[in-house]
């Protein structure tokens, strides 16, 4: 099978799938490559934290032309899929100088799978963009096709806990990656200064609480499947369900904007977290460090993105804020504006690039010392 992920995070991912009992677990670009029955299938979309979809590869053929995509897609048992008063869709992706259109390749496998079942009986199963029974994936990468069925239907970051968005709000694999590649494992205080709709507060509170990612979901695409199997699923999830653990830190949000407080409290509420979660009206820059012992903190802040602030005064506050109210904490950031992030007056420890959506960004960190860093290396040393 094929785990899809956002660029960065496929050794993350990768780590994610050996943990959950994956075989085989191999890393591409943009994805991870495993070996799993159903019941593994089963658990990976539920469970997994960094990944978009989960393919289940049916046939790879050569392709050097229309005609070979047409009889390799025809080459496939379809009624072994999908029957006749059933609907699918094609999802096509084109890698390749054989073929310069991804919609003109959908529409070919789409007539070869079509003409197949009128060969075979006359009636045919119908087109459904919205609502489909079969997500079909048919990706071309060069002059070689591979054709999967999509497992997952809606991108698995619709993790169905967040109904209410502001400007600009995180992806929830990209939070969850993020957090998991911060090295967030539930064993200290967290807080999101910026915390908007609240994604990554809900995101670090379920990996603290071992909550699987997907729970809250209302649909997988397997569940339309021929082979579906209820009772599987149910012993799948409540092993899953079983495996939750307590948390006994604070996880705390900060927002200046009252809708995006409202909002986020709802997201909250929606993923049942409103035990483990707290979050407050308040500026980030007005505020200080609240608790002893380390502080997690992760967080998005504006890049001028659709956003009106005056962006060198904003992070060099940020900078600012961090040195003089947080010390003791492990501060990560992710933007895209690249400039500003020289004002912070802060040198990060660490910078990976990452995407969001289409922006190229940086994901950094800053560790702000109790003391100078000089006398920590000292006591260490000590």
């Amino acid at each position: 099978m094929i785990a899809k992920t956002f660029f960065g995070f496929e050794e993350t991912l990768a780590k994610e799938l050996q943990l959950l009992g994956a075989t085989h677990v191999r890393q591409g670009v943009r994805m991870v490559s495993f070996e799993g029955d159903k019941g593994f299938m089963y658990k990976a979309n539920i469970a997994l934290r960094t990944a978009l979809k989960i393919l289940k590869p049916i046939s790879e053929f050569a392709v050097y032309n229309e005609a070979n995509l047409y009889r390799g897609i025809q080459s496939i048992d379809w009624s072994e899929y999908i029957g006749v008063n059933q609907t699918f869709v094609i999802d096509a992706t084109v890698h390749s100088d054989l073929f310069n259109h991804s919609q003109f390749v959908a529409l070919k496998a789409k007539d070869a799978i079509v003409d197949q079942f009128r060969n075979n009986g006359g009636q045919r199963p119908s087109i459904d963009k919205d609502f489909p029974d079969l997500r079909i994936n048919v990706h071309i990468q060069k002059d070689m096709c591979s054709v999967s069925l999509d497992s997952s239907g809606n991108s698995l970051h619709h993790r169905g806990y967040r109904t209410a968005t502001n400007i600009a709000p995180i992806n929830e694999v990209l939070a969850a990656g993020m957090l998991l590649m911060s090295g967030w494992d539930g064993r200290t205080d967290f807080m999101d200064p910026m915390c908007g709709s609240g994604t990554l507060l809900i995101e670090a509170a379920m990996i603290a609480c071992n909550i699987p990612a997907n729970i809250n979901r209302k649909e997988f695409a397997f569940e339309k499947w021929k082979d579906w199997d209820a009772d599987l699923f149910e012993k799948i999830e409540e092993s899953l369900m079983k495996k939750i653990r307590e948390f006994h830190y604070t996880i705390k949000g900060y927002d200046k904007a009252p809708s995006a407080v409202m909002k986020a409290k709802d997201n909250v509420k929606n993923a049942n977290l409103e035990e483990y979660i707290k979050i407050e009206n308040t500026s980030f820059f007005d505020t200080q460090k609240e608790t002893e012992g380390p502080l997690h903190m992760v967080f998005n802040p504006p890049y001028g993105e659709r956003l009106d602030i005056q962006m060198e005064r904003f992070y060099r506050e940020i900078g600012d804020t961090l040195k003089q109210g947080y010390p003791g904490t492990e501060a990560w950031f992710i933007t895209a504006n690249l400039e500003a992030l020289k004002f912070v007056g802060l040198k990060p420890s660490k910078r990976i690039k990452l995407f969001n959506g289409k922006l190229e960004t940086r994901f950094v960190k800053y560790e702000m010392y109790e003391g100078s860093k000089k006398a920590k290396f000292q006591t260490e040393i000590n």
